[in-house]
């Protein structure tokens, strides 16, 4: 048999191991999440609902797949500030290592049509803030929730990319939802780069996977104090050049 036949039949054999472990932790996740959303008080939830199961989900995860995720510069980033994060986006992955890299309480954004999967769907709608795209109003309603959960204290994590990066280059264009946020909610941007993922589970290959090791590298933040909408071409610009620098 082909050696290359063999690496893909050995990568879905990892992947079909991957996804029961995925869904045989998520149904323990799944009523621990129902238990802080019944339990805990709205401002608590959030907060015990990702440094509790998200973050220890994503750590179980990654130990039964085999992954080690590797995050630099972490001093970068103060545990005292509200940030909007922002990332890359490459493969299945990249969700728990956005949860594990980052120790601050953090809300996703995330698109409408995932409320409808089965027990995630739930989570999402509870601690996650969604958007319709396609309905203007929808993504207004979107902006104000992210600005009254950063006034809250809860930083906001976004994809500016808007979907999984398929292409063979580093970045696909970035929307501008992100960097309208940053400037009117005058919180800092802060930008994370992963490397690796796409090698461990290919976006053309979802079901494959491979163990391995995952780099996330902090870059330096980026202030918005004093920026208007008018500023948003350049500090989109500068994102862009700060995290080409440390992606490969």
């Amino acid at each position: 048999m082909n050696s290359k036949l063999i690496v893909r039949l050995l990568k879905k054999l990892w992947g079909i191991y991957a996804l029961i472990i995925f869904i045989s932790t998520l149904l323990i996740s799944f009523c621990s999440y129902v238990l802080v959303f019944l339990l805990a008080s709205e401002k608590k939830s959030p907060f015990i609902a990702h440094q509790y199961v998200s973050r220890s989900w994503s750590r179980v995860l990654f130990f039964f797949f085999g992954i080690q995720l590797i995050v630099k510069s972490k001093e970068r980033i103060d545990k005292n500030q509200t940030y909007v994060f922002i990332a890359n986006h490459r493969s299945q992955l990249d969700i728990p290592c956005y949860a594990i890299a980052t120790d601050h309480t953090i809300r996703f954004l995330s698109k409408v049509e995932l409320t409808k999967i089965p027990l995630l769907g739930y989570v999402i709608r509870h601690l996650y803030i969604t958007v319709d795209r396609k309905d203007k109003e929808a993504r207004a309603k979107s902006m104000e929730k992210m600005i009254k959960s950063l006034s809250d204290g809860i930083s906001v994590f976004i994809c500016p990319e808007g979907t999984r990066n398929k292409s063979n280059g580093p970045l696909l264009p970035f929307h501008d939802g992100a960097f309208r946020l940053a400037i009117q909610s005058q919180k800092p941007l802060a930008l994370l780069v992963l490397n690796g993922v796409d090698k461990l589970n290919s976006p053309k290959h979802p079901l494959e996977l491979t163990p391995g090791k995952v780099t996330g590298q902090w870059c330096e933040p980026i202030s918005t104090e004093g920026m208007t909408l008018e500023d948003l071409p350049a500090l989109k610009e500068e994102t862009i050049k700060q995290m080409l620098v440390y992606l490969h």
